[in-house]
């Protein structure tokens, strides 16, 4: 399927690996000039050149920023290295696990800059535009927990949470009749570093080998296992096409069936 969208310019936020590099990669695929911000310079440097190698064709770019999309200045660099975009899919790593017991104010306050201003902020800086030339996809990824939290997660269980709250309005304003859609992309048990990280920590905890662990935790998921970054990707880049224009407010969870409600 042509999603119709080679040629616009998307901006991937934590897109050096996980599910921020199968976006991009995703958009690269589909022809669309991308540019990726992440922390790690190496990192981002070797994702830039894998990315290269997948373009279609030969006048698409890929740009790399090596900064924190948490920050104004980060904020900045991408708006310096680009000034529009037509699509922009927030990403950010969530704030870690632990008891609400234990975490004062300047935790919450890092986590909802993090994973809640931060988002508003970049659609706030291109939401007009992309409304002004009439076509515009943000795709904000925030987590199953929204819909189905976990304990340990409470900062991002709040936070994110706040973000849904915030896109379910904004995302149903005058911009949805001017080409512009705005929705969260829900990943649930993804094979990336911070679920294999998670996993290890839970095994240290428990006592029990890494595998067992692994293969309990895939138990829980009707697919019967973990998804990929790719696969995670193609989901993005569909809502990010001409054929998602009817899509917007929404929360598309991706969790291989292991949230057990029906709505």
């Amino acid at each position: 399927m042509d999603l119709g969208i080679a040629g616009r310019t998307a901006l991937v936020g934590g897109a050096s690996k996980g599910l921020g590099y199968g976006c991009a990669l995703a958009l690269v695929r589909e022809g669309v000039n991308v540019v990726i911000v992440a922390r790690g310079a190496e990192d981002l440097a070797a994702a830039e050149q894998r990315l290269l190698r997948e373009r279609p064709r030969g006048d698409s770019f890929v740009k790399a920023v090596a900064a924190d999309i948490t920050t104004p200045q980060g904020r900045d660099a991408v708006f310096a290295a680009q000034p529009d975009y037509d699509i922009v899919v927030t990403n950010a790593g969530g704030p870690p696990p632990g008891d609400f017991r234990d975490w004062e104010q300047e935790h919450w306050l890092r986590a909802i800059e993090a994973n809640m201003l931060a988002p508003i902020a970049l659609i706030k800086a291109t939401v007009d535009g992309m409304a002004e030339r009439g076509f515009g996809r943000i795709v904000n990824i925030t987590s199953s927990a929204v819909k189905a939290p976990i304990d340990v997660l409470g900062l991002s269980n709040g936070a994110r949470s706040g973000l849904t709250g915030f896109v379910a309005g904004v995302a149903r304003s005058g911009i949805a009749a001017r080409g512009v859609t705005i929705n969260n992309l829900l990943p649930g048990a993804f094979d990336t570093d911070r679920l294999r990280s998670g996993m290890a920590i839970a095994a240290s905890k428990s006592g029990q080998d890494i595998a067992a662990v692994r293969a309990a935790r895939q138990a829980g998921i009707p697919a019967g296992r973990f998804g990929n970054a790719e696969e995670f990707g193609a989901i993005c880049a569909f809502l990010c096409s001409v054929h998602a224009a009817y899509v917007t407010g929404q929360n598309v969870l991706a969790d291989g069936g292991a949230y057990p409600g029906t709505f």
